[in-house]
């Protein structure tokens, strides 16, 4: 751990949009950090309101943050307005921000940086073109995949039909046990089945009359019949 600044921290805030991303791409980054803060969320999201974002917001406002660095503007935000306001309110805190891929620091030597302001505005616009640019190429790629007889949504067949759920083994073991008028946290427990699963017998069995009429709906609400 990096020896802190005047009892302050330098902290690294990392995001990657998806929870399929890694983040492995910034590993290049040797540095040694007090903290580093790592936030798996869209950039649309604002700053302020990101699971780490708020841990970084708590940090400034107990006066433990000296520096903080990031790989680029993009990874504090996609939203121009968002992201200026988020540097703005590090300014008036007093923190250092270094942006790694430009080389660049908001207050070198903790004095202000003259052309910071300018260079972050522009920057974050590019960022936020760069996210409506990619949505656009998207919806244009969609488009193009159906016009040529593409299906968007999910393959056909993946769905599994009523006649297919009643055939499994399971299934027929649940209702057997939801005639004998058994709670579905007791059937659970005798076939090891997830609720989720025992309430969709119910519904599908129900629906073809394969659930005894005696089967009231107090039944259905938990309470074991009583016989």
């Amino acid at each position: 751990m990096a020896t802190k600044m005047n009892g302050k921290m330098k902290v690294k805030y990392n995001r990657v949009s998806t929870i399929q991303q890694t983040g492995d791409r910034f590993g290049i980054d040797t540095d040694q950090y007090d903290l580093i803060l790592f936030d798996k969320i869209s950039g649309t999201i604002p700053f302020k309101e990101r699971p780490k974002g708020k841990e970084l917001v708590n940090l400034v406002e107990q006066g433990l943050v000296k520096e903080l660095v990031t790989e680029e503007f993009s990874r504090l935000g996609r939203n121009t307005g968002d992201v200026i306001s988020t540097l703005e309110w590090l300014e008036e805190n007093g923190i250092n921000v270094t942006v790694r891929n430009i080389g660049l620091q908001s207050r070198p030597n903790n004095k202000k940086n003259p052309i910071w302001k300018m260079i972050s505005s522009v920057m974050s616009s590019l960022y936020e073109m760069e996210l409506e640019n990619i949505k656009e190429r998207t919806a244009t790629g969609r488009m193009v995949y159906v016009q040529k007889g593409g299906k968007l949504g999910r393959p056909t067949n993946t769905n599994e039909s009523d006649k297919k759920f009643l055939d499994k083994e399971k299934t027929k073991e649940i209702i057997r046990w939801l005639n004998k008028g058994r709670t579905i946290r007791e059937i659970s427990s005798h076939t090891n089945s997830s609720n989720k699963t025992i309430i969709k017998a119910r519904r599908i069995g129900e629906k073809y009359g394969m659930i005894n009429a005696n089967y009231t709906s107090s039944d259905k609400s938990g309470a074991q019949q009583v016989a």
